[in-house]
């Protein structure tokens, strides 16, 4: 029965993190590494991005504060690139893509 309910208990646990994370909410320590990385991975996102929360002020890619995308959003740009922005996906971890996902999201809004 003990082995049961610490089951259930995990269950629950992973259960909750997925509900938080799907719902927007982010830990601090996520957000403050996606601001880190937004601003020094290389090319660092700042560069051509602007976005209030990092200080950047970018001059080629769209203004992120105005587009406000979603993390899915940062994500697939992340991965796949998008016109004359990389694929970050050979410099970064998917962790670290997640936590600048969740970063741009929060900082202009688009998580709620």
């Amino acid at each position: 029965m003990g082995r049961l309910n610490r089951a259930h208990r995990l269950a629950v646990a992973v259960w909750a993190a997925g509900a938080c994370a799907a719902a927007g909410a982010a830990d601090p320590a996520e957000l403050a590494r996606g601001k880190e990385l937004f601003t020094k991975i290389q090319p660092a996102c700042a560069v051509c991005h602007t976005l209030q929360a990092a200080g950047a002020e970018g001059q080629v890619g769209p203004v992120l504060d105005e587009l406000k995308p979603d993390a899915g959003r940062v994500l697939r740009a992340l991965k796949a690139g998008i016109g004359v922005m990389p694929s970050y996906a050979e410099r970064m971890s998917e962790k670290d893509m997640q936590a600048v996902a969740q970063f741009v999201a929060h900082a202009t809004g688009a998580a709620k």
